[in-house]
């Protein structure tokens, strides 16, 4: 009898140990893993960190698309080509003066 008593007893302590272990293992998972909760604020910090980034991104490519359009044979703007022939071929009329 005494034997069933220590047994059930270890057996009482081994089940407690095994269950805090347990806990602790899915708390620290949850908190640590790679799906837990510090991966998640790292995530979302990305997130928005790529949001803004793409913000920028549209901005300047619209700007792009704008001046492409504005360069193109459909709608040719006399300013922005005569703009760009001065500052990428460095040209410029005969009455003018160049500062640079």
């Amino acid at each position: 009898m005494e034997q069933l008593s220590i047994k059930n007893g270890f057996t009482g302590i081994l089940a407690s140990v095994g269950i805090i272990a347990s806990v602790a293992f899915f708390t620290y998972a949850a908190l640590q893993g790679e799906y837990g909760m510090f991966r998640l604020f790292q995530v979302q910090a990305q997130e928005s960190r790529l949001l803004a980034e793409l913000e920028v991104l549209s901005e300047t490519h619209s700007r792009l698309q704008n001046r492409t359009r504005r360069l193109s044979n459909d709608y040719l703007d006399l300013d922005l080509l005569d703009e760009q022939a001065r500052k990428v071929l460095g040209l410029a009329r005969g009455n003018e003066i160049v500062i640079r």
